[in-house]
């Protein structure tokens, strides 16, 4: 999978690749997993189909999740307990309001030790947390292009964890 990487001068850590094949984006997932610390809150970014639920899906494989993953869009929220941490995956496509994020009690869920991955985080904006790590996916061809951005300290951390297991 080709990677690149760039340490920027305002010490903003930041990885692109190409998945082209679904074994990328597994090995993505499975570095992206070895790479969870808890509290961490990572937001999907990407139009529709762009591969949001797949990535989430191949982190809990590499974290060892054996049920059905299936994306949180009628649900708003999927949780998941796996040996070393709470996994909480998150869909805000069907918001039609950002206050929704605040009517069904989910900013609880961003104080605590569980890793927050959100898509469609925009729809929840104003009050969703900043991203200590931001993914954008898009389609390019028959594959995906992924941008990953370092937002925070931890979410540098984490890409730089990502980019030594993706590119060693």
């Amino acid at each position: 999978m080709p990677v690149t990487a760039h340490d920027d001068d305002d010490n903003e850590c930041r990885i692109e690749l190409v998945l082209a094949r679904e074994a990328d984006t597994e090995a993505l997932g499975a570095a992206l997993a070895g790479a969870l610390e808890p509290g961490l809150k990572i937001h999907l970014e990407g139009d529709l189909g762009a591969g949001k639920t797949t990535l989430t899906r191949a982190v809990l494989r590499a974290l060892d999740f054996k049920g059905s993953v299936k994306s949180p869009t009628y649900t708003l929220i999927e949780p998941y307990t796996i040996s070393r941490l709470n996994l909480y995956h998150f869909d805000f496509y069907r918001f039609t309001d950002p206050d929704e994020f605040l009517e069904a009690g989910l900013d609880e869920y961003f104080g605590g030790d569980g890793v927050c991955v959100v898509e469609w985080p925009g729809r929840a904006a104003p009050h969703l947390p900043p991203p200590d790590l931001r993914i954008l996916l898009r389609i390019e061809g028959t594959g995906r292009h992924v941008e990953a951005r370092g937002l925070s300290p931890r979410g540098q951390e984490c890409l730089r964890k990502i980019r030594e297991m993706v590119n060693p």
